[in-house]
């Protein structure tokens, strides 16, 4: 069986993949931060912009997770620039490390979704255009960082991830958790948390309009996809990981609130969002429909494949 290497693997997507790569047997080796605990991992710094290759040996692909959250903190000029340099410093090392090894290691790197912007009810798939915005900015540069392991001949993914909708496991927090595109932490100041939270006294109700398009996908289908990617050696460059049919955010929210036996009705006004978190607001505002084409395409299989089936697991 291969061996996986894994970069922001105790985050929310990274360590359902860890479960879901050992339960189907292949290796693991998880490149961590702090000192390593276990034969399976390694420290590294990601900051240093640097990975010995060794480390790679008997590796057949990196699925590289790592990064800032981006809900973590209000949008400082420093915290921004950690946002981006967290991205492309761990990415540039992993890339270059692959080049170097001379070997075909295929690499799987974290995208978003944000790298479209916010382009309300257009119709977005892997070949359109990047958008604006910071987040945008971003994902650009954060997927640019890959081409070293592309110029030497590697196999690149790159995992542009919409909304993961996860349950949390403290009952006492938010109804579920999102991790927006991988830029999007799931903590209380997260997008779903003035919703999700709202839900469960029956105050839920839209976030701002409400139009926008949320592109959604629970986690065990992040992870599922993630694990068809590995295991199809043809499909290369960016794969948008998102559900087969984006919804509007009011229809999430009315979604939850009839699993709930809530009403969801009570907007959050854009101006209140806006006050709460600063820039970041008009992140979570935004409005992508984006396609999953190349999944779908590829034959993928969804275990929640709609809106419904979604939320009943959510509150289940």
């Amino acid at each position: 069986m291969p061996t996986v290497a894994l970069t922001g693997s105790s985050g929310l997507i990274g360590s359902a993949l860890v479960d879901a790569l050992r339960e189907r047997g292949d290796g693991v080796l998880r490149l961590v931060r702090r000192p390593a605990r276990s034969s399976d991992e390694v420290q590294w710094d990601p900051s240093s912009r640097y990975l010995d290759p060794v480390v790679l040996d008997g590796v057949d692909a990196v699925v590289n997770l790592a990064g800032a959250g981006v809900g973590d903190h209000r949008w400082t000029p420093s915290y921004k620039r950690e946002i981006l340099t967290s991205r492309t410093d761990s990415t540039h090392a992993v890339a270059t490390a692959i080049a170097e090894t001379g070997r075909p290691i295929h690499l799987l790197s974290g995208s978003a979704v944000g790298f479209y912007g916010d382009r309300g009810d257009e119709r977005l798939t892997e070949d359109s255009a990047p958008g604006e915005g910071f987040l945008a900015d971003v994902v650009r540069a954060w997927e640019a960082a890959a081409h070293p392991a592309e110029r030497a001949g590697s196999r690149v993914v790159y995992l542009r991830t919409g909304l993961v909708l996860s349950p949390l496991d403290d009952p006492s927090g938010p109804l579920v958790r999102i991790d927006r595109s991988g830029l999007l932490v799931a903590t209380e100041g997260g997008a779903g948390g003035p919703l999700l939270r709202a839900a469960r006294l029956g105050l839920a109700g839209p976030l701002g309009s409400g139009s926008q398009f949320w592109p959604w996908i629970t986690l065990p289908d992040e992870v599922s996809a993630i694990l068809h990617l590995l295991d199809h050696p043809e499909i290369v460059g960016p794969v948008n990981l998102v559900g087969p049919a984006p919804a509007r955010q009011k229809v999430v929210a009315k979604a939850l609130g009839r699993a709930l036996g809530r009403p969801a009705v009570l907007p959050v006004p854009s101006f209140a969002l806006r006050i709460a978190l600063g820039e970041f607001a008009g992140d979570i505002l935004a409005s992508q429909r984006v396609l999953a084409g190349v999944l779908t395409g590829s034959g993928f299989a969804y275990e929640h494949g709609d809106l419904g089936s979604a939320v009943d697991w959510l509150v289940g």
